[in-house]
């Protein structure tokens, strides 16, 4: 990873949306012992493609769909300690194709070794530029860009009011070791086996640990179905995305990023977000709730769910050299469960043993500018010609394809 790309790591941190431990508690509510969370993902585009080979790349760089892959993310916390060894469990359904169970791991908490956004390692001053632009539209409202110099920003020089205010989404709580006496997690160091693409939630889960209450509910939502983007180019050299209404879907937010000239990590660089306001990378990327979303929506950060396309500037597609890298993330349903449940009457303290959370989320990735890119097969008997050297941006994707090394 170039300086460059790690510079805008630092800068999508330095926007992450606030998460808070816990949901919000009426008066006289206890906090919950336990709190545990599933995020569960349907993948497609560049993110399916893995086992594809050439045709599935090509295809997908094109705006094709690709294969579809599923994930999830199983995040456990306690108040309590454990009786000895930190020690949990997640059976599922036999439809989730995972065994019997999944062992949700405490990893031990790590001491440095790593840097914190905004600051890089020694030697490593990043140079360049950041454009950022914002909103659907064949072109770029006045006052766009907003130009970032990596340097500058390495010294914590970032223009004052970059990113919008006021979308702190504290019912959108998060489960970390940092806030939890004991903490487990899957996929992990022990197990991180793959979600099959026909595996399903259906059904009953049961979560058995050491240090928290036994945690059961049945789900009735599974996996979104796959997000199908596609590219058309319009005459002025904008981009349209077009892409499927999810059923059950709450709204969708889009990136692309890219570099001038494919130049590497300290080209200058094109960050775009379909948001309306300037609002860059942290949550919007991740899993978040339909009550989150509808306030993203109407503050025009994500866009509704009955919208099915958007416009990427030609401003864009300009600053953003020959390809640029795009993410599309459909946000979906969430189910909610408690022990003992919140009482119908407001004026009954709750005093709940566990919490738990399942959210859905689809996304997709297409690569823009790829689409004359050919490879033609070689006639019988003759060598395969050598891979030119990947370079830049868009020596990612042609690795991806196979187009070079």
């Amino acid at each position: 990873m170039g300086v460059g790309f790690k510079a805008v790591a630092a800068l999508t941190g330095s926007a992450a949306i606030a998460m808070a431990a816990v949901p919000a508690l009426s008066k006289g509510d206890s906090p919950p012992v336990a709190r545990y969370t599933i995020d569960a993902g349907t993948s497609s585009g560049m993110a399916g493609m893995s086992g594809g080979g050439l045709g599935a790349a090509m295809s997908i760089m094109r705006g094709g769909s690709g294969q579809v892959v599923h994930e999830l993310a199983l995040r456990l916390g306690s108040s309590r300690a454990p009786a000895g060894a930190p020690k949990a469990d997640h059976f599922m359904p036999a439809a989730a194709q995972l065994g019997a169970s999944v062992p949700l791991r405490s990893p031990e908490r790590e001491q440095g070794g790593s840097y914190a956004p905004g600051s890089f390692p020694q030697g490593q001053t990043p140079k360049g530029r950041l454009q950022l632009f914002w909103g659907c539209g064949e072109h770029a409202p006045a006052g766009q860009p907003v130009v970032i110099d990596f340097a500058k920003m390495a010294k914590g020089q970032v223009p004052a009011g970059l990113f919008a205010q006021g979308v702190n989404l504290p019912d959108d709580w998060q489960i970390m070791a940092s806030n939890s006496t004991t903490y487990g997690e899957w996929p992990n160091g022990r197990d991180s086996k793959a979600v099959r693409a026909n595996a399903s939630l259906l059904g009953a889960h049961r979560v058995v640990s050491t240090y928290a209450p036994e945690i059961s509910f049945t789900l009735a939502d599974d996996f979104m179905p796959a997000l199908q983007a596609r590219s058309a180019s319009l005459p002025s050299g904008a981009s349209r995305l077009i892409w499927n209404a999810l059923p059950k879907g709450t709204g969708y937010y889009a990136w692309a990023i890219g570099a001038k000239n494919g130049a590497g990590g300290d080209a200058d660089m094109v960050w775009w977000s379909s948001a309306s306001t300037r609002q860059f990378g942290g949550a919007l990327a991740g899993w978040l709730s339909p009550a989150a979303v509808a306030k993203l929506v109407a503050a025009n950060t994500v866009m509704p769910p009955t919208q099915t396309s958007c416009t990427i500037p030609v401003e864009v597609r300009k600053a953003g050299g020959e390809v640029l890298m795009t993410q599309l993330f459909g946000y979906g349903p969430q189910a909610d469960f408690a022990y003992p449940p919140r009482p119908v009457n407001a004026q009954s303290a709750w005093k709940p043993e566990w919490i738990a959370r399942v959210r859905f989320r689809s996304n997709t990735s297409l690569i823009l500018g790829i689409g004359d890119m050919g490879a033609s097969e070689p006639s019988e008997g003759t060598q395969p010609a050598a891979k030119p050297k990947c370079k830049g941006l868009k020596g990612i994707a042609m690795r991806a394809a196979g187009l070079c090394e």
